[in-house]
Order: C-alpha cells, then sequence, then structure tokens
C-alpha cells in the first residue's frame, strides 16, 4: 500500500477511482430526482384527471418553478434516498437511538422527512469530505506517506460523520435555552387561564394559538402533545417529549402538575403560585452566577488591557525622575 501511494500514477488512479464512486453517486441521486420528478407529474396528471371527472377547474402552473421550489424539491429527493437507506440494516448505524430522540427533540415539522434528510447528510459528507481533503494533501503535500494519508481520511470521515449531529445539538440546545426563558411565561398564563375557570385543554388551546409569538418552543410542544392527545394518547404519553426531551427540571416538575390535575383536577393557582415563585429565584440565582462570571472574566481584561497603561500613567513620572536622577549622578562623576 506505501509503494502504491508513493507511486503518483497509483496515486491519481486511486483519486480516479474514488472521483468515480462519487460521479456514481451523483448518478443515483439525478436518478432519484427524476424519478421525483415523474412522481409529481403522474401526481399532477391525476389530479387533473379526478377534477375534469368531477367538474371541477384546477389550477394549472404556467410559470417556471423558482429556485426556493427546486431547492425543495432537492431536499425532498434526498430526503426520501436517506429513508430508503435508513430502512435496512445500515440505516441502524446511521440514525442510532441517540440520534433519532435528538431529531425528536429538535422540533421538526415533518420527523420522517427530517431523518431522511439526517441520514442523506451523514452519508454524503462521509464519504465527501475524505476525498476532498485527499485532494487538497495531494496537491498541498505531495510527498504524504500512508500514515498523512490514514490521518486525512479518518479526520475527513469523523468530520462528516459528526457534523449532521453538532448541527442538531446546536439547533437542540438553542431550543432548551429558549424553552428555559419561556417558561415562567408559561407558568403565568397556566395559573391565569386555570383561575378564571378553563380546562385544561382549553388553557392548552388559547396557549398555542394566542401566544404563538410569545412561546415559539413551548407553543409548538403544546400544538403536538394537543394533537396526540386528540389521537387517543393519554396526557401523561403525549406530554413525555415537552417533559423528557429538554432536560429541564422545572419543566418536568410543570408537565407532571398538568398531568395530576387532567387526572384528578382540583385548584392549581396557589400551586403555580409557589411554583412560579421558585422559578423566579431560581433564574435570580442563575443571574446572579453569570454576572460573578462576568465579573471574574473582565477582571482578567482589565489586567491585560488597563494595567499596563495605569502603570505608565502612575509610574511613569517616577520612573523619569529615577533616570534623571542617574543621569545626572553619572555626568557628575
Amino acid at each position: 500500500m506505501a509503494l502504491m501511494l508513493s507511486d503518483p500514477l497509483s496515486r491519481w488512479l486511486l483519486i480516479g477511482a474514488l472521483c468515480a464512486l462519487m460521479v456514481g453517486c451523483l448518478i443515483v441521486g439525478g436518478a432519484l430526482l427524476m424519478r421525483a420528478g415523474r412522481q409529481g407529474r403522474s401526481l399532477r396528471t391525476v389530479e387533473r384527471a379526478i377534477a375534469a371527472r368531477e367538474g371541477r377547474a384546477i389550477e394549472v402552473e404556467t410559470a417556471p418553478r423558482s429556485s426556493r421550489e427546486r431547492i425543495e424539491a432537492v431536499a425532498h429527493a434526498a430526503s426520501d434516498a436517506g429513508l430508503r437507506i435508513g430502512a435496512g440494516k445500515l440505516g441502524e448505524s446511521l440514525l442510532a437511538d441517540e440520534d433519532r430522540r435528538l431529531l425528536d427533540a429538535c422540533g421538526f415539522a415533518d420527523v420522517p422527512r427530517a431523518r431522511g434528510l439526517f441520514i442523506a447528510a451523514r452519508a454524503f459528507l462521509a464519504l465527501a469530505l475524505p476525498l476532498a481533503g485527499w485532494m487538497f494533501a495531494d496537491a498541498r503535500w505531495p510527498a504524504l506517506n500512508l500514515l498523512g494519508v490514514a490521518a486525512v481520511l479518518f479526520f475527513g470521515l469523523a468530520i462528516g460523520w459528526m457534523a449532521p449531529k453538532w448541527w442538531l445539538m446546536r439547533r437542540w440546545s438553542q431550543r432548551r435555552r429558549k424553552a428555559g426563558e419561556e417558561l415562567p411565561l408559561l407558568i403565568d398564563l397556566l395559573r391565569l387561564l386555570q383561575g378564571v375557570g378553563l380546562s385544561l385543554d382549553q388553557s392548552i388551546h388559547v396557549l398555542v394559538n394566542d401566544f404563538r409569538a410569545a412561546m415559539p418552543v413551548i407553543s409548538q410542544e403544546l400544538r403536538a402533545a394537543a394533537d396526540a392527545h386528540t389521537r387517543g394518547r393519554t396526557r401523561e404519553q403525549s406530554l413525555a417529549r415537552l417533559a423528557e426531551g429538554y432536560d429541564n427540571e422545572d419543566l418536568t416538575a410543570i408537565c407532571r402538575l398538568m398531568v395530576q390535575v387532567d387526572k384528578h383536577g382540583g385548584a392549581v393557582q396557589e400551586p403555580l403560585g409557589r411554583f412560579s415563585e421558585r422559578v423566579r429565584e431560581k433564574r435570580k440565582l442563575e443571574l446572579k452566577a453569570k454576572v460573578a462570571k462576568l465579573t471574574v472574566k473582565m477582571t482578567g481584561v482589565m489586567v491585560m488591557t488597563l494595567l499596563p497603561a495605569l502603570l505608565i500613567v502612575t509610574g511613569g513620572s517616577g520612573f523619569i525622575a529615577i533616570v534623571r536622577g542617574l543621569s545626572q549622578v553619572a555626568g557628575g562623576s
């Protein structure tokens, strides 16, 4: 293997083979896009036939598709390809249970499509990044040995494999932070709605429809929970993702309280009031800790930037006087 990599002709043949593999992947992707286009045309033909039979008019698309529609078509084809790949045993390695839970917690509107896009992105990047890294390393360092080539391929594969998950973790952390910020408002609104006599279902309906702009994350989760409860799931099962998907003890506690109210009923204004005070005290302590950390960080910044200027201003005159005195002593001697 080392002799083959040391030979320029063999190296370029191997790169050509990898390029041929990438071209094959592009051909397969193009075939999937063409198949999706044919399916779309067939669907439109069936819709026109049904409309003609029912005697109603159907809107005919005469304008060319925009770039956004083309991107959506490519994403749809990639999602279908990812779902086909994930249907077999290869999908178990490309999409682990932890990744499935992470996708469920990220709040996608179409979770199966998001899973397909995740699998397609992971498979494409795991093939493309090692090839791109190898071509760059071969152009930058022509005399790269076997260990260097293996390191480039390994890091390219690792980054391509983990990049989609890193993006999901970043999205999940942002949603978790926003859910924590929206929690005090949820408690106050739930306390107010329960105090005026609304049931739990009515309160959730008001929160979802009227406070979507103020609580985008929690309202989306409550909408999904309400839909699941309408389809026949219990209240505990419908609120499970909101309670367990954000790693927030206060959110878990409020979901547990909602489940208890749905089962047993009773007045919840006083428990919600105490819970709201506890959440506010906790947020105050968190803000104090954050301010203390920022103070320590700013102390380091001040030492690095202001201390030299302060020493020059305060000790500069004394240092100049000492230099002058020493120069006079040297001149007198």
